[in-house]
């Protein structure tokens, strides 16, 4: 277990408790969730270390290992899934400036977007630390992807890094993020989607809102710790992007954590509240993808 006494976003030690959340996928049992006052990021508290959190994510509900179409929810996801590929390809060609190029994509599942990236004539590179996963990728989308650990054997240098909701997982979060700062070319674009705790939805939900995902997701980004974290790393955001339609997916499954009928449905109808209420405030959107480039 590891018991955090300082931030391990920005290394404060003005530390509060926020939040006791139950992790609803796997355990079922609870951990806390603390808040920097100098970063404002929050981190949960009383994790699994790298070596012990592996059955956290044996669930055949761990919908990017799996991907598993069981229960309405799962289904509106896969439904969604091919715009949101589309979205992401074009995003990266659009961020980097380029048609083709070089691209790394961080815990990349069963390899479903960088088989996207390479029908569009992308060389592509995929890590994952789910063995299950890397075997779903190769026989799905004819994707290799490498263990985690060999991150930190790769030399090339990449147009595009991507991490799709997975930063959050990372236990060595400071040395991973240097080692992506040194495979990014010159002119390379770090692109970084995660939850957002700030987002109505969160606020709405509170213990129940599903993007938390603890032990699994070890920090919880706010906009304003993202930026401090990526300036300690030579790194700046460029731009932020909404991700409206995860305001949905969350909602609903808040909607089945709390046990309410309907669950799909209220979830939706709060997604769309919570995008609404975003909608002239981007930051306050349910995911964000950040922008991020070395600094000049």
């Amino acid at each position: 277990m590891i018991h955090y006494t300082h931030c391990p976003i920005c290394g404060g030690h003005t530390i509060e408790p926020f939040l006791q959340v139950k992790d609803f996928t796997v355990s079922k049992k609870t951990f806390p969730i603390n808040k920097c006052s100098a970063c404002s990021g929050m981190f949960t508290n009383d994790i699994p270390n790298e070596e012990e959190i592996g059955p956290y994510y044996s669930s055949e509900n761990y919908i990017s290992h799996t991907e598993t179409q069981q229960g309405l929810i799962n289904r509106l996801y896969h439904i969604v899934r091919n715009h949101t590929l589309q979205s992401k390809r074009k995003l990266v060609q659009k961020e980097t400036g380029k048609l083709t190029g070089r691209i790394l994509d961080l815990g990349c599942g069963t390899g479903a977007f960088l088989a996207t990236m390479n029908r569009a004539g992308w060389q592509t590179c995929g890590i994952e630390r789910d063995e299950h996963a890397r075997q779903n990728a190769k026989k799905m989308h004819h994707i290799t992807a490498l263990p985690a650990d060999e991150l930190f054997t790769i030399h090339q240098l990449f147009d595009a890094i991507t991490l799709w909701h997975v930063l959050e997982h990372v236990h060595d979060l400071h040395n991973y993020l240097n080692q992506l700062t040194s495979l990014l070319n010159e002119s390379g674009t770090l692109f970084i989607a995660v939850p957002n705790p700030q987002s109505a939805d969160a606020k709405n939900y509170g213990p129940f809102w599903a993007a938390y995902d603890v032990p699994r997701h070890l920090y919880h980004f706010t906009p304003a710790s993202m930026r401090m974290l990526m300036e300690a790393h030579g790194l700046q955001v460029k731009k932020i992007y909404p991700m409206w339609f995860d305001s949905f997916y969350v909602s609903m499954l808040s909607e089945k954590y709390k046990e309410h009928a309907a669950a799909a449905v209220r979830g939706m109808m709060y997604g769309l509240l919570s995008n609404f209420k975003a909608w002239t405030q981007t930051e306050n959107c349910s995911s964000l993808i950040y922008i991020c480039r070395k600094k000049k």
